[in-house]
């Protein structure tokens, strides 16, 4: 599975549980113990923690991957997964901003992680098969299975 797919995996996990501010970096001809960063951003302690374990389940069910190393886990506000290949980073909304990953990596390419509803969203697929459709849920106030990709 390469690098892309791995980013966008975590990143539904993340976005799953309402992460944030989803951004991912390429920053493989920088770095050479890692090829991209996934940063994503958390309101309190709390999620920090459920996006966590979004991201450690949806990358163990669908690429089979635990990470390598998990660092800050006590801490509730910055946790960082290492799956060799992709580096996640979820911070508290104030410790991203005091560390401005961003601004430290600005030259190098962001990669695109937009979450592509059709191909990962289960519920749409679920919603299909009872004979229902998203036209439906949204004509009726029902669901909605869309993402907000705004802020990636």
């Amino acid at each position: 599975m390469d690098t892309t797919e791995l980013l966008r995996i975590a990143a539904k996990g993340a976005d799953d549980k309402l992460g944030t501010d989803i951004v991912a970096l390429d920053v493989s001809s920088t770095l050479y113990i890692t090829d991209a960063f996934l940063i994503v951003s958390a309101e309190n302690e709390r999620q920090v923690g459920a996006i966590v374990d979004g991201v450690e389940e949806a990358l163990l069910k669908q690429a089979g991957r635990k990470p390598l190393r998990r660092e800050g886990r006590g801490t509730g506000d910055w946790v960082l997964l290492d799956y060799g290949d992709i580096v996640v980073h979820v911070f508290s909304t104030e410790q991203r901003e005091y560390y401005a990953l961003e601004r430290l990596w600005k030259d190098v390419p962001v990669i695109d992680v937009t979450i592509d509803d059709a191909a990962i969203d289960d519920t749409a697929a679920d919603g299909a098969a009872a004979g229902e459709t998203e036209s439906d849920d949204a004509e009726s106030g029902g669901p909605s299975t869309g993402t907000d990709t705004e802020t990636r």
